[in-house]
């Protein structure tokens, strides 16, 4: 499925990450997901959460440089070479990943992905 994911342009110094946690947790946003990915200056903070609206306004609100972007995310079995099957149809397709994260819970993986061709990439993984 085709869900909504933020991204956050943060200064890489001490209290950003905190920062953003305790807007959010105060507005009563609740994290499902998130990575960072950093260098030496500043980094991006992508979240998933179960109220991407609100995230979004509290964010900007207290001045964070925030986009919206969709993302295809998907649950399979956990289980060896499960997420290799569902990564060779998008390879076959010729759809190329940008970047994903995963997690695991409930014996499904949990599964992120930001692709150049999101709609084909969900039709592919339904």
């Amino acid at each position: 499925m085709i869900i909504k994911q933020l991204s956050i342009f943060l200064q890489n110094k001490v209290g950003r990450f905190s920062e953003i946690m305790t807007l959010l947790g105060k507005a009563g946003v609740n994290i499902r997901a998130f990575t960072i990915s950093e260098n030496s200056d500043f980094g991006i903070l992508r979240l998933i959460t179960d109220n991407q609206y609100m995230a979004r306004e509290v964010l900007a609100t207290n001045s964070f440089a925030v986009s919206t972007t969709d993302v295809v995310y998907i649950e399979c079995d956990d289980t060896p070479g499960r997420l290799a099957i569902e990564m060779a149809k998008l390879a076959d397709s010729g759809i190329s990943i940008e970047y994903m994260y995963a997690f695991q819970s409930d014996g499904k993986a949990k599964v992120v992905i930001k692709t150049d061709n999101v709609s084909r990439c969900e039709d592919l993984l339904q």
